[in-house]
């Protein structure tokens, strides 16, 4: 891979720094401010378990009704239980804390579930579902898991800073 865009290459003692920055951000993604939160809808997290739900109900549940797999209304129902509690959380963290994070904690466990409720329905039914839809909804569960988790996170992060007291610094 050629990272300097055809500038000289490095050669110890030849000015290097010069030579590396003069070409610094030419094919770097360049920064842009994330946009603000104004609501639940704006969260990224509500967006991709939402997703994530229309998906099921979209192209899982048909398949599970020509099976006639009996856990068909629980699956939708915890896909759509998600963004629920991140939507529920989200309007609660300023009027009880304790409460929003509970609902957070609540969608983190519903990915938990959701994973092992698609890895069921891939192990019993895998030659009559799409697997390898199965397997990106798994892989989207775990990886929006851990952005809730970091929601979670700068949540408390917040709280705890402006719970401090006006005359010490934050």
């Amino acid at each position: 891979m050629n990272y300097n865009n055809g500038a000289k290459k490095w050669e110890p003692g030849k000015g290097y720094a010069a030579k590396s920055y003069r070409n610094f951000g030419s094919g770097a993604k360049r920064f842009s401010p994330k946009r603000p939160v104004r609501s639940f809808r704006d969260l990224e997290v509500y967006q991709k378990t939402l997703e994530c739900s229309v998906l099921i109900d979209k192209d899982i549940i048909p398949a599970l009704e020509r099976v006639k797999d009996p856990k068909i209304e629980e699956l939708s129902k915890n896909a759509m239980a998600i963004p629920l509690y991140i939507s529920e959380g989200h309007s609660l963290r300023f009027a009880d804390f304790a409460l929003a994070l509970g609902y957070i904690e609540k969608a983190l466990s519903g990915c938990n579930r959701m994973s092992v409720y698609l890895d069921h329905i891939k192990g019993l039914y895998g030659d009559k579902v799409k697997v390898d839809l199965i397997d990106d909804l798994i892989n989207r569960y775990v990886l929006v898991r851990g952005k809730i988790f970091r929601l979670e996170m700068s949540w408390k992060k917040f709280m705890a800073q402006d719970k401090k007291s006006p005359d010490q610094p934050r």
